[in-house]
């Protein structure tokens, strides 16, 4: 092996359809946020793509000599046209994401390669709940990872609630710390008046309800806001940006959450997946453009923030007779933000001679997502190894985390 590192849930009622009519999901207030003792305020974002991305396509091992082979028509090039944007001599970034090239440039974006969750098999299902769950394989786990982490903090120590994206809280962030919810709908945006009038008739009848309805719509203000309103026509590329731009307002807010996490759908690419254009890239385009909204509306607070991409598994290392990739193992990790120690692809690579793909098909993984998402953790909100081990990710001990991710 070479080890590379380039430094250049409601019920169907009246509250929960009434809720759903406003735009918003919401399980808790969001709570006033103390400054760490360093004057840092860090944010962190997780991001999880659904339905398993191509890894080899994402960041392409294009100085492997079995790649062009095997990826055959979809294989990205060092030349041409639409040519992979060269993270170093080894790896290069697909075009479609000039933004995430750039923050590797500004060295406020890394990459880590050849890596897979615990968990071997390829159904998307389980694949998920192990994603983030944060347990060794899958199971009848009721709280996630990222909330279990939220329990672990000191109380009232820099974060102290989730920010859900989303019609559904992801099970990451299922779990006994609060959570509030955001989830841009296709519905008409009611009147202040009317939805003032909404709020006193359940001030008498349901209390807890009109303080719900009156903080979701607060919420949907400030996510949604004058330049921003849901649109009923549009497409999933764009909607990835609109989602991720009204995450940013609400966590730019002084007393906004600071951990938040949503899904992107869609990621299967079973056949016609593209090369350097195509399905793809559309769907890598559409990521591209919300890291951006990431940076661009968190504004100074993008100092202290780090955003983490993830999937559930990668795919075939061979493409297939519809030119696409079927469930396969290894894959990436992208790490964006100010508080991201860049400009690096870290890879244990295992190579893509036939002999040294996992089971004859996949990309073998050599870096556990685990140990990634320890090292966030604990540089950048401060867990012990101790508590990550125990607690947030259980019998997992024997997965370190990797340092020197945060800088």
């Amino acid at each position: 092996m070479e080890c590379r590192e380039s430094r250049t849930s409601l019920r169907t009622t009246r509250r929960s359809l009434l809720l759903s009519g406003a735009a918003f999901a919401a399980w808790a207030y969001i709570p006033k946020f103390a400054r760490a003792a360093d004057a840092r305020d860090p944010r962190l974002i997780v991001v999880i793509l659904r339905g398993a991305l191509d890894g080899l396509a994402t960041v392409a091992p294009v100085g492997d000599p079995d790649y062009a082979g095997l990826h055959g028509s979809i294989a990205l090039t060092s030349d041409g046209p639409h040519a992979a944007t060269m993270l170093d001599s080894f790896f290069g970034l697909h075009p479609s994401m000039p933004e995430f090239a750039r923050m590797y440039r500004e060295k406020k974006a890394a990459v880590v390669h050849a890596v897979a969750t615990s968990y071997r098999d390829r159904s998307h299902f389980d694949g998920q709940d192990v994603l983030e769950s944060g347990f060794a394989g899958p199971g009848r786990v009721q709280s996630g990872w990222l909330n279990r982490a939220l329990v672990a903090l000191p109380r009232g120590e820099r974060v102290s609630s989730g920010l859900a994206i989303g019609p559904t809280t992801p099970l990451v962030l299922r779990g006994a710390a609060p959570t509030v919810g955001w989830a841009p709908v296709n519905l008409p945006t009611a009147a202040d008046d009317t939805a003032m009038r909404l709020i006193e008739l359940y001030k008498h009848r349901d209390p807890a309800l009109a303080t719900a309805l009156s903080q979701g719509l607060q919420l949907d203000k400030i996510a949604v806001g004058d330049d921003m309103k849901p649109k009923s026509a549009g497409n999933a590329i764009t909607a990835m940006r609109q989602v991720a731009r009204g995450a940013a307002k609400l966590m730019a807010a002084d007393d906004g959450p600071r951990v938040a996490a949503l899904a992107f759908d869609g990621w299967d690419t079973h056949a016609q997946e593209g090369g350097p254009v195509g399905r793809l890239a559309q769907l890598l385009g559409g990521l591209d453009g919300a890291l951006v909204e990431f940076e661009t509306t968190l504004g100074d607070h993008w100092r202290d923030t780090v955003v983490v991409v993830a999937t559930e598994f990668g795919r075939t290392a061979k493409i297939n007779g519809t030119d696409g990739t079927d469930h396969g193992t290894g894959t990436v990790a992208l790490l964006a933000g100010g508080a991201v120690k860049g400009g690096r692809v870290i890879s244990d690579w295992p190579g893509l001679k036939p002999a040294n793909l996992f089971e004859a098909r996949d990309l073998a993984p050599t870096t556990d997502l685990r140990a990634i998402l320890k090292g966030v953790l604990h540089d950048h909100l401060g867990l012990s190894e101790r508590v990550l081990a125990d607690s947030v990710f259980p019998d997992s001990a024997l997965v370190r985390p990797m340092q020197g991710l945060v800088g």
